[in-house]
């Protein structure tokens, strides 16, 4: 086989302190790799997420595809907030810049600074979408799929499945966070049904929130996509203030504490963007020596 080589950055997302808050790997030349290699990749990495960028001939306009250890992703939070960061970091730019990353479904735009010896980003994740409040009748099943039960919810709120590019189940309780798991192994399935491909269960009077792999076996540390429809999900209910920051904990589970600032532009009636940053902690760099082929190839779809 013949020596290839890759190079990569390891940072940490949504903490200010290395080896906290939600790791990933970022391949700043992906141009070369296939579909196959990067979902192998990532695998190989085992971080929740790797982006491979490819850069084009505008400087600050990057094409991006995200892979988490399942498949591809349509959009996502921390790696472009990752991404970001790197490139800073690579192009030594001084003061605030902004990167346009064109993913599969959209592009959106990421500002950085350099914050003494980390990074601070916000990523703009456009105007959400509100799909569909889930009827009383199904709410049972999927409570007891998060090993929650009716009392845990948080009165006069509704699950609600909402989008700023994937679609989370937004699961609003007043306890049981430390209960809340995937119990149910058909669990993709019956999100499917009522619209979802995520469920995010969010403790509101903490402002806490937990998110797994559909299979349950893999707990994310802290899930940007998701903050940013937490955040458009709290503003239409009129449980945070538009145009104020607040800051959404996760983590806390997995030994990882992480905090992701959100800020909604917009009114309740008619949320017009949100807004997810925090600080990236740059921790190291490596090389692949070689690249996988097709006798690595696994997929892990059922």
């Amino acid at each position: 086989m013949d020596i290839q080589y890759l190079g990569y950055h390891h940072v940490d997302v949504f903490s200010a302190r290395p080896f906290t808050g939600n790791s990933l790997t970022v391949f700043p030349e992906g141009d070369s790799l296939s579909s196959e290699q990067m979902l192998c990749i990532t695998q190989e990495m085992h971080h929740f997420e790797s982006i491979f960028l490819f850069p084009t001939k505008e400087g600050t306009t990057i094409r991006a595809r995200v892979f988490d250890l399942h498949e591809e992703l349509d959009f996502a939070g921390h790696p472009l907030l990752g991404a970001a960061s790197v490139l800073h970091a690579l192009r030594g730019a001084s003061g605030t810049r902004t990167w346009s990353f064109v993913l599969k479904q959209k592009t959106v735009q990421v500002t950085t600074e350099q914050n003494g010896e980390h990074y601070r980003a916000l990523l703009d994740q456009g105007q959400p979408k509100f799909l569909n409040e889930v009827a009383q009748k199904d709410i049972g099943e999927l409570l007891s799929a998060l090993n929650l039960v009716p009392d845990d919810l948080y009165a006069n709120l509704p699950l609600e499945v909402v989008s700023t590019g994937l679609r989370y189940l937004i699961v609003p309780i007043k306890q049981g966070l430390e209960r809340a798991r995937i119990v149910y192994p058909a669990f993709e399935s019956l999100l499917a049904q009522v619209g979802a491909q995520f469920a995010y269960v969010l403790d509101i009077p903490t402002r806490e929130g937990r998110h797994w792999n559909n299979d349950g076996l893999l707990e994310d540390v802290a899930t940007g996509s998701a903050a940013g429809t937490v955040g458009a999900y709290l503003a239409k209910h009129a449980y945070i203030q538009p145009g104020q920051e607040f800051l959404l904990q996760q983590g806390r589970f997995t030994g990882r504490p992480s905090q992701m600032r959100i800020r909604v532009e917009g009114q309740p009636h008619d949320v017009r963007s949100v807004l997810v940053g925090g600080d990236v902690s740059l921790v190291g760099q490596g090389i692949l020596h070689v690249l996988p082929d097709e006798r690595s190839f696994v997929s892990l779809q059922p």
